[in-house]
């Protein structure tokens, strides 16, 4: 039997599109991971803010295997009750009256797009094609996704600009008005950016972006497959905002607890051009995941797990105030929603990165020099305190190698 590589070497078959870290973990329970070496891990970065509930949350585990042994997929052309019941319970809890489930987050973002300029056209506005999002953002990696966003890292060599994909200031309102215009179709934006460097959008300019989108017709996307889900403390974060719903929203990371999930949540309105054969997916929806689904949506929405997020959160902030204070040569702001959390850095943020590796804890990078804190939600007191005291102990190794 061929002997399999070693983790902590690279191997030549794997598409080097990753700045992989020379770790490689064998398992996880709650916020611990631990490396095929046994080393233990605390993680406050749960695969980029995915898993949720932690790892390995006994009801989504328990889920994942009672559906197992019975039907894992079937296509779309027959009724899958799990995708039923499921849909009933996000739209009950949401702006939404319709679902179109996915596989992953730029799954979700690419339905969106689609389903908006598709208003449109059943309106009998086809030339409404422009969709605005805002620097800093990030939607996924997919051709639409990458220039709906605009990063210019992420669309250079990759061809000429799609049309209709405009890029405007974040939390610019007077530039953001400005744009709107008779050819708008839609804007796309994270109430929270996660990749842009953990910044929020306030409620106040969240509700007159909405209020201006409904005046001119544009239909508004958010893009909550990040901060929604109970990260920031609420099952969703627009819902900081009052009466600032969307027309159609993202979702998916927190909703498979790390099992590949995505949706695309709308209007019955906004979703009127997406008739029979516009759009599908061959596993988006499938039983099994849909079973996960149901098991980690009725643990994130708990009231009790968004108390929790709110708890952690505020503990955190405070900590990290203290550092701030103590460290101001190393923090230069704490910004961000519940926890979804970023710590701005005066040092290299992937040189801090490796620091808080050295002692022991996952963290997040981010756009504007940020580290990100994405913990599972079911974060204890006594964790957030851990995490608080390794970071501390990676600001004061910035302080000697500097000194040194």
């Amino acid at each position: 039997m061929a002997q399999a590589p070693s983790p902590t070497v690279p191997t030549d078959h794997i598409l080097r599109v990753y700045n992989r870290a020379p770790l490689a973990f064998e398992r996880g329970r709650g916020a611990r991971l631990y490396t095929v070496d046994g080393e233990e891990y605390l993680d406050c970065l749960a695969g980029i803010a995915t898993t949720g509930l932690g790892h390995a949350h006994p009801k989504v585990v328990q889920a994942l295997k009672d559906q197992a042994e019975k039907l894992w997929h079937v296509s779309n052309i027959f009724r899958i009750p799990g995708q039923e019941a499921l849909a009933r319970k996000l739209t009950d809890a949401t702006f939404a009256d319709v679902v179109f489930f996915t596989n992953s987050g730029t799954e979700a973002v690419e339905c969106a797009l689609k389903t908006a300029r598709k208003y449109h056209w059943a309106n009998g506005q086809p030339e409404r094609i422009d969709i605005f999002g805002f620097d800093g953002a990030f939607h996924g990696r997919s051709y639409a996704a990458v220039f709906a966003a605009g990063n210019p890292s992420y669309v250079e060599g990759f061809g000429p600009a799609l049309p209709g994909y405009k890029t405007l200031p974040f939390g610019d309102l007077d530039a953001f008005k400005a744009a709107v215009g008779p050819d708008t179709c839609a804007i796309i934006v994270e109430p929270v950016q996660g990749e842009g460097g953990a910044r929020a959008l306030t409620p106040e300019t969240l509700k007159a972006m909405r209020d201006h989108c409904t005046e001119h017709g544009v239909l508004v996307i958010y893009d909550e497959i990040q901060c929604g889900l109970g990260r920031t403390g609420k099952l969703f974060a627009h819902e900081w905002a009052e009466g600032a719903a969307p027309d159609i929203m993202c979702v998916a990371k927190a909703l498979g607890d790390g099992f590949p999930v995505g949706a695309c949540l709308a209007t019955a309105e906004a979703a009127k051009g997406m008739t029979v054969g516009s759009h599908g997916s061959t596993y988006g929806g499938n039983p099994l995941a849909m079973a996960v689904g149901l098991a980690a949506f009725d643990e994130l929405s708990k009231p009790e797990t968004l108390e929790n997020v709110r708890t952690i959160a505020g503990y955190f902030t405070q900590g990290l105030k203290g550092l701030q204070d103590r460290y101001p040569d190393v923090i230069a702001d704490i910004r961000g929603k519940g926890l979804l959390i970023g710590v701005k850095l005066i040092p290299n943020n992937r040189d801090f990165m490796q620091l808080a590796r050295d002692e022991k804890l996952l963290v997040a990078g981010g756009g504007d020099n940020c580290v990100r804190l994405l913990p599972s939600l079911l974060l204890t007191q006594d964790e957030a305190r851990e995490a608080i005291e390794k970071l501390e102990r990676a600001c004061e190794a910035v302080r000697k190698k500097a000194a040194a």
